[in-house]
């Protein structure tokens, strides 16, 4: 070593140390925030490594034919189900499991026994419910056998005697079942008495076969109330025999509207589909008016078909006012938007606006995200305070107002997430909750000229809630998160993540762009967190994996701070030194505002990468006079956590 150079290494290492020791304390270590191995697993021939489907992506279909039949006497569906299930799997199946949602209302369900003492959102403890099956049989070369099953909880087994063909093998099922409507079925479906009649929201209600894939496997996670669904793709032609008095709307496609409408309906349903304003198909006044029904009958069968979907859902009323108007989709397409709902619900502050909402919510997504795939968007007033269906959502009675837009705006976003992206809400609600929530704050802003644009929750309050004592991380699944934390890990802080990685590191083209194609790459595909993870990276160019480590796997805070100013030769005129720090785990670029005396304004914009060389940042601001002031996140756009040291006020 040369001997000259010891002093001046000697030095170089006291200053390393110094500024070691000064930085102890933050607890944010760049070589954590930045480490180089993040996801767990690389792309291969089934999902590529720049997060889209691979050359050899296959996942499994599902076909449905149902016929069901509502006794409004006891509040019952008596049903039988034909699947055909396709095997596009590298694997030959020798068994099959699927979903038996209803089976959570038995007294005897994992869900009852999970549930506290004190009740909560998912109990329903005094209903006596769940599915009887009358049949199960499998039927191959044109014959029906008994099928050899087992029921576990909300899932079923099914034993193959010859297993299905792998690449396009094909198995059918059919299965005969009946159970009692829940008065309240766990906030996502049930039964709302009103002046006029029961309205009936029926959902999970026939057994769905479970989702076959290459990353679990069988899907398999018991629905316990607050982990949702993860289903398979396929048609669905379903038939609902019910009383003639009653309306029936579901997903889809109505087949025979001239069959179970009036001469009148039909002309006002004609009408509707040509018009962007609100036509009424039964108005208040003619609810309880015998001939708003077909005459001479006793039971109509109504008959829907929905085509690529993961599911469907029906509402069935003879209180039902019911009003429709023309939804305009990208590329001239066009489909219907509806309303149901009770005269309780039936005025210009509510319910009667329902139909306005939905169309301006399909409109924006359509546009924003992806094409509206349904024929029908349908909303009903009902029990259920919000929930979503593909082409039909089930949303408060009482709802009004911007209450009633938001609701109907959220519920109609997960027409997009996970209808049209179908992730495994099972596992991962963020996916679908967090990104629809994304999607909903953009759509405020649009509508009606901002009509309802919320400022319920400013940014210290979103701070506040998803930074407090007790939150969870967001990479958890829904049945293991506190239901008080629910709404943070599951909507508010994965949306935010979004809106962060928008405004604050990509900007909104490059992020809207990514977004889109994201969307159209996984359409009625199952992308993992991985792959969306991989997806936005690949598309915009960044690395994101120190955003995804700190907002998504882990709850790192943010609270960056400026903790010095001084000139450059103690001469405002040479220009300003200011030293900023990263207080807390998480990095964020830095937005800078900077005043001088002179009354000059400068906004300065810093990348996340200067926090790649620890907490403590310096840079040089070309100042031409004394600093008055200098403030970071000047526009309040991020979820800093003590604001206290953001700005710097010159003497």
């Amino acid at each position: 070593m040369n001997l000259i150079k010891i002093p001046l290494f000697f030095c170089c290492l006291l200053a390393a140390t110094l500024a070691a020791f000064a930085q102890q304390s933050s607890p944010y270590d760049q070589h954590q925030a930045f480490a180089p191995f993040f996801y767990p697993s690389y792309g291969d021939k089934v999902r590529a490594a720049d997060g889209t489907p691979g050359p050899e992506y296959w996942q499994n279909r599902a076909d449905y034919k149902i016929d069901a039949t509502l006794n409004d006497a006891i509040h019952s569906i008596t049903g039988s189900v034909t699947i055909t299930y396709t095997n596009n799997s590298p694997q030959a199946l020798s068994f099959v499991w699927l979903q038996l949602d209803q089976n959570i209302y038995n007294p005897k369900s994992r869900g009852v026994a999970t549930t506290a003492i004190s009740g909560g959102r998912w109990a329903n403890r005094n209903f006596d419910g769940g599915y009887t099956l009358q049949a199960v049989k499998v039927e191959q070369d044109g014959k029906e056998t008994e099928a050899n099953y087992t029921v576990e909880d909300t899932r079923m087994q099914i034993k193959l005697a010859r297993p299905i063909k792998a690449q396009g093998g094909k198995q059918v099922f059919k299965i005969n079942f009946s159970f009692s409507i829940p008065e309240y079925g766990t906030d996502r479906m049930g039964r709302l008495q009103t002046q006029n009649g029961w309205i009936y929201e029926i959902a999970q209600w026939y057994p769905r076969m479970c989702v076959y894939d290459n990353v679990n496997g069988w899907n398999t996670l018991p629905y316990l109330g607050q982990g949702e669904f993860y289903l398979e793709y396929g048609d669905i032609t379903y038939n609902i025999d019910a009383p003639v008095g009653h309306i029936v709307v579901g997903s889809g496609e109505l087949l025979n509207p001239k069959e179970v409408l009036t001469a009148e309906q039909l002309k006002r349903w004609a009408q509707a589909q040509g018009s962007d304003k609100t036509v009424a198909l039964r108005t208040a006044a003619e609810v309880t008016d015998p001939a708003t029904r077909p005459s001479g009958k006793t039971r109509l069968t109504w008959k829907f078909k929905c085509s690529t979907t993961r599911d469907v859902a029906w509402a069935a009323s003879k209180s039902f006012v019911w009003d429709a108007a023309r939804i305009n989709l990208p590329q001239g397409k066009k489909a219907l938007a509806m309303s149901v709902y009770p005269v309780e619900s039936a005025q210009d502050t509510a319910w009667n606006r329902s139909t306005e909402y939905v169309k301006h919510s399909i409109e924006f997504y359509s546009k924003y995200l992806y094409p509206y795939t349904y024929p029908v968007a349908v909303n009903v007033a009902g029990v259920v305070g919000g929930m979503e269906y593909p082409g039909i959502v089930f949303c408060g009675a009482r709802a009004v107002k911007g209450q009633l837009w938001g609701v109907t705006s959220h519920e109609f976003g997960h027409n997009w997430f996970p209808m049209i992206v179908g992730s495994n809400e099972r596992k991962f609600a963020w996916m679908d909750e967090g990104f629809n929530t994304y999607i909903n704050t953009l759509a405020d802003e649009q509508f009606n000229n901002g009509e309802y644009r919320r400022n319920v929750f400013p940014m210290q309050f979103q701070t506040n809630y998803v930074f407090h004592d007790s939150m969870e991380t967001i990479l958890n699944i829904p049945d293991v998160v506190a239901g008080r934390n629910l709404g943070g890990v599951a909507y508010l802080k994965p949306g935010l993540g979004l809106t962060l990685l928008r405004t604050q590191v990509l900007g909104s083209e490059r992020f809207d762009s990514a977004m889109r194609y994201y969307t159209h790459q996984w359409a009625f595909k199952h992308p993992t967190p991985w792959d969306f993870f991989h997806c936005i990276e690949n598309y915009t160019g960044e690395t994101l994996d120190w955003f995804w480590r700190g907002w998504y796997m882990y709850d790192w805070k943010i609270d960056q701070a400026v903790t010095r100013v001084e000139y450059v030769d103690n001469d405002p005129a040479k220009g300003a030194i200011i030293t900023i720090a990263n207080q807390q785990k998480m990095p964020m670029p830095v937005t800078a505002e900077i005043v001088e005396s002179n009354g000059k304004t400068s906004q300065v914009k810093l990348p996340v990468e200067i926090w790649q060389h620890g907490s403590i940042w310096k840079f040089v601001h070309k100042s031409t006079s004394k600093l008055t002031s200098v403030t970071l996140d000047p526009a309040v756009k991020m979820p800093d956590v003590n604001r206290k040291n953001n700005q710097w006020k010159g003497q």
